[in-house]
């Protein structure tokens, strides 16, 4: 396992590579988390560098998850990764989704973020990785039952890297990670 020395971005490229490879070896799909599309089109752009040819699906946020009907997925982004045939989900996050309005209009916290927050022990970049996994599976993007290497990140970039089996949202606890690829210390 790869520890980078800090969170971020300037990781984006490695994570990329590092993940690209392990799908490669184990012939597993790549699910990879993207806001405004740079790291999406990184994912995609790295993956054709390195030959990789087996799907990639790319995660936003739900339109209307930041400002009510927009999305952060800047549409020349989403034009180069829908070119390169890459699926893109965007979706409610599954780690708060309705929930995070629960919580903001009643002042409390909720199970869902208590796993949440609880992921974050490892790394945010762990948190989303199984939170996309499930999004993407959910969308039907993925196969159910089937290892995929997933990347999330701290802000903005990628800085994680996961082998998992992840679950439908509904069952998120039967999520497997089988192997942490790399994150930051």
């Amino acid at each position: 396992m790869k520890v980078f020395e800090k969170p971020g971005k300037q990781n984006t490229d490695e994570t990329c590579r590092i993940a690209v490879e392990r799908a490669k070896l184990i012939n597993a799909p790549i699910i990879a988390a993207t806001t405004e599309g740079v790291s999406g089109l990184r994912v995609c752009q790295i993956a054709e560098e390195l030959g990789f040819t087996g799907q990639i699906v790319i995660v936003a946020s739900a339109y209307g998850a930041h400002a009510p009907g927009e999305s952060l997925l800047k549409d020349e982004y989403r034009d180069a990764i829908k070119a390169r045939g890459v699926q893109i989900v965007a979706a409610a996050h599954a780690l708060s989704g309705a929930e995070r309005g629960m919580s903001t209009k009643f002042k409390g916290i909720y199970p869902l973020e208590i796993m949440a927050y609880t992921l974050r022990i490892l790394s945010q970049g762990v948190k989303v990785a199984v939170e996309i996994g499930s999004m993407a599976l959910d969308a039907g993007a993925v196969a159910h039952g089937i290892p995929v290497v997933v990347m999330g990140g701290t802000s903005r970039g990628l800085d994680t890297a996961v082998v998992m089996s992840p679950a439908h949202a509904n069952a998120i606890f039967d999520s497997n990670i089988h192997e942490i690829l790399c994150m930051p210390y």
